[in-house]
């Protein structure tokens, strides 16, 4: 072979051999994916072989339909969802952790709320129904407090609507997750008053992919989920150099004016947001005890109709925390 056609010969086999895995990656928009923003941010994708493309969702439920429809590799999003399908005949499962929920329940001050009780008869901002969010809400906090869905006014919106509804007046309280919770407590007259996380913890975010692209891209969702874990431990041991990486996905302006404290950095903002997250890649026992839970009150609400006991280890693939031990 001639010298100067071996040489590009050899640079067209270099490049195939060493050409990343594409990778697709669904999220939401809220601080409990904060692992999928920032391992694409910090390059940690990359690191592990795949060219990553991070696509965004409004909602778990249309996530949750591109992962079954095939246009997505993996998505970190609430296990709820994949309940749902999954009892329609859906081949999903669930291959690694994300974040412990973190639900928060926010008040006005001038509402006169003052515990989960005082919620009778009050409007209140939250997530679609269905979601995670509106699961726990009424299956657990409204349920423990002995209140029905139908003693109060509950609107599913969007988190960013939910706090411009707090600061208007047009809600009395909203059930946010991080960083809206953070963002309305400096821009709204509000308080928290309840937290699920610190009363009822539960695996709000894992990591879902089909059945399918499991048994044939094995090694790539390896890698996405050995990036996701650098992220977790970056986000859990320096949120400081986490989130200048991920403040734009959250807040566009660099500063936020705030009602007590002037304006404020944006990036300080998402820290202090990042600060009250457990994100975790592992699943324990505790949290599969949890979903399990959460299931029977999903049938309860009459969202997963299924006869019998559904099965929730039918969904679980945890080989990759079995071999890699996170």
């Amino acid at each position: 072979m001639k010298r100067w056609l071996l040489i590009p010969l050899l640079a067209i086999l270099a490049s195939t051999a060493f050409a990343a895995d594409n990778l697709r990656v669904g999220y939401v928009r809220v601080m409990d994916d904060a692992q999928a923003m920032l391992a694409y941010e910090a390059g940690l994708y990359e690191k592990h072989g795949l060219d990553a493309e991070l696509i965004e969702f409004t909602s778990g439920t249309d996530l949750i339909k591109a992962i079954v429809g095939g246009q997505l590799d993996i998505g970190v999003l609430g296990f709820s969802n994949a309940f749902t399908w999954v009892s329609k005949g859906a081949d999903l499962k669930i291959v690694g952790g994300a974040q412990r929920g973190y639900h928060s329940l926010l008040v006005r001050k001038d509402s006169g709320i003052e515990s989960v009780e005082d919620l009778k008869g009050k409007n209140l901002a939250s997530q679609k129904q269905g979601s995670t969010a509106d699961i726990v809400l009424k299956g657990v906090m409204l349920s423990e407090a002995g209140l029905e869905p139908s003693d109060l006014n509950i609107m599913g919106v969007a988190p960013a609507v939910a706090v411009q509804s707090l600061v208007g007046g047009r809600v009395d309280a909203a059930f946010l997750f991080e960083p809206y919770d953070r963002i309305a407590q400096l821009v709204a007259p509000v308080e928290q008053i309840y937290e699920i996380g610190e009363v009822w913890p539960f695996p709000c975010m894992v990591v879902i992919t089909s059945g399918e692209t499991l048994e044939k891209r094995k090694d790539v969702i390896w890698a996405a989920l050995d990036a996701q874990r650098e992220a977790i431990e970056m986000l859990e041991n320096e949120p400081a150099k986490a989130a200048p990486l991920i403040t734009d996905y959250f807040i566009k302006e660099p500063t936020l004016k705030t009602l007590e404290h002037g304006e404020m950095a944006s990036v300080d903002v998402i820290e202090a947001a990042i600060e009250t997250q457990d994100f975790s890649a592992r699943l324990t026992e505790d949290d599969i005890a949890r979903m399990k839970e959460l299931a029977g009150i999903m049938q309860e609400q009459n969202i997963l109709q299924v006869a019998g006991e559904f099965d929730v280890d039918a969904l679980l693939d945890l080989s990759w925390q079995q071999d890699r031990n996170p």
